[in-house]
């Protein structure tokens, strides 16, 4: 079975391979994602001159299913497997035609014959896949050595990181990019709303854009997945503690962003967070330049006149004391302001880096976010649907603060599943409390795969704090007894759905319901 590179096939090899951009074939712009994949020479398609079989290990995770994806338009024949499947990149692989194997088992590698295995950081020693390959002595990588070898050291590469607001940042910069006409390549971790999909190859001339995590990149390499993807730019949102089965604490998360400041060429920039404290600590990197964003007087890149109300919100921003843009849109949350503000810096010094206010930014208006990024899955007259990726105490409760705002008359019931692995710990239990008690009523669902953990969450023990707050709260045994609980009608009410997984379901379930209600529906 030939898991490793041939001589013939080899990526390292190949890496100079010259580029072609769409004016040099004569061809007019391309108009999507699959045109342009074929239509330019991409640095992927310089790599690999012939098709390969490239198996995804894990392949229903964002950053692994979007890329499997960008694999086939690159004319690759693709498959993986995972654990289980759900939306929304489960739809993304079926709608692309992807097999999948649900389970893991030596057999799905033996029939794929793969010519390589990329081996997503949720795997571990103990996967019967993984210990067939060990024993079969097979050469595997993780996604991020995959990218850095494959395409990053070939672009100019924007990194987007921070504990909170990558994905919307990310696929902001990407979008903004676009909007000005220019071809970048991006990964994203998650299902863009105003792009063609999560990921594109883009052309070589144009920025990478890509979504850099801190976690670790494999169960072979602890080290962030953001060390391995060469940053021109740059973009630091936010820093706090998370990953709490990776990191020890707090300055153990500052040391790894110190060391991806250090990967920076003297040409490039780090932009950052001016009223982030946590950021404030970091070294300061006297090789490149650092620009600041946020609502300080010191930052060179200033949001003024922020407001919200039931329709969106409205800010304008400041370059160095002059007025860049006035925008209106249909985003909620100053949180998101600030993710446009580092976005469009980040986009605008990649290609004007001597002046970054020359990228337009009118497409703002026009920009509708990420799925499960506070994304209305149903609305009429009475009832708001909501479903949210948050599985942060500040994410969730800015979420809610937020949505506070913008419907004051509802009654908001936050639904909240600890399913990532710091959620599901009790590392951060009083401050999901904290988080928490921005909502009316609350109900915690069972912590997921509890059995495995030393300290899980006590979601019981939550829920009766919540209740001497003054608050609705209840630690449910099963998924499955929301179903009960938001039977409609639900009137005057707001219910929003926390988790960074499927949570079983249920919000689609519940949108089902609400719309088969005899009542007039807006969706």
């Amino acid at each position: 079975m030939p898991f490793t590179f041939n001589n013939t096939t080899n990526p390292r090899s190949m890496q100079n391979e010259p580029i072609a951009r769409p004016e040099e074939r004569g061809r007019q712009e391309p108009t999507d994602v699959g045109d342009l994949a074929r239509t330019t020479r991409t640095p992927l398609e310089a790599i690999f001159h012939r098709s390969m079989k490239i198996y995804f290990l894990g392949i229903c995770g964002t950053a692994m299913g979007n890329t499997a994806v960008l694999m086939k338009q690159l004319g690759h024949d693709v498959c993986g497997s995972d654990s289980q499947f759900y939306s929304p990149i489960s739809d993304l692989l079926k709608r692309h035609n992807i097999p999948t194997f649900e389970g893991f088992s030596a057999e799905n590698l033996i029939r794929a014959e793969p010519d390589c295995v990329v081996v997503g950081n949720t795997v571990s020693r103990g996967n019967p896949e993984v210990e067939f390959l060990m024993e079969e002595n097979a050469e595997m990588t993780s996604l991020p050595a995959l990218l850095s070898d494959l395409l990053l050291k070939t672009r100019k590469n924007i990194v987007v990181t921070g504990t909170h607001g990558k994905t919307t940042t990310t696929t902001l910069a990407a979008f903004l990019l676009r909007k000005n006409g220019r071809f970048p390549g991006y990964l994203i971790g998650g299902i863009p709303k105003k792009l063609d999909s999560g990921v594109a190859a883009g052309i070589s001339s144009d920025p990478f854009v890509i979504e850099g995590d801190e976690y670790d990149s494999a169960f072979f390499d602890k080290r962030s997945k953001f060390i391995h993807y060469r940053p021109n730019i740059l973009c630091i949102n936010n820093i706090e503690f998370d990953h709490a089965d990776i990191f020890f604490d707090l300055r153990d998360v500052l040391r790894t962003f110190t060391h991806v400041t250090r990967l920076v060429p003297a040409s490039g920039a780090i932009v950052i967070n001016g009223d982030d404290a946590n950021i404030a600590r970091l070294p300061l990197a006297t090789w490149t330049q650092t620009v600041r964003v946020g609502l300080g007087d010191t930052c060179d890149l200033q949001i003024r006149h922020f407001s919200e109300n039931s329709q969106g919100s409205s800010f304008e921003l400041y370059w160095r004391g002059q007025l860049w843009t006035r925008v209106s849109w249909s985003m909620v949350g100053l949180f998101n302001v600030r993710n446009a503000a580092m976005a469009a810096l980040s986009a605008g010094l990649s290609i004007f880096p001597q002046n970054p206010t020359l990228l337009n930014l009118s497409a703002l208006s026009q920009f509708q976010g990420v799925k499960k990024r506070q994304e209305v899955l149903f609305t009429d007259d009475d009832t708001v649907l909501i479903e949210d990726f948050g599985h942060h105490p500040t994410a969730i409760q800015q979420t809610l603060q937020s949505l506070r705002a913008r419907y004051p008359q509802h009654r908001i019931v936050a639904c909240f599943e600890p399913r990532s692995n710091t959620a599901r710990s009790n590392c951060l239990q009083s401050d999901f409390e904290n988080a928490l008690m921005a909502a009316d009523t609350i109900y915690l669902s069972p912590v997921y795969a509890s059995n495995r953990l030393e300290q899980p969450l006590d979601t019981r023990q939550m829920a009766q704090k919540l209740t001497l707050c003054g608050r609705e709260a209840m630690a449910l045994s099963h998924n499955n007894d929301l179903l009960t609980l938001l039977k409609p009608p639900m009137n005057n009410t707001l219910v929003v759905f926390f988790s960074n997984g499927s949570f079983d379901g249920i919000p689609q379930k519940v949108r089902c319901e609400l719309m088969n209600a005899p009542k007039e529906v807006v969706c």
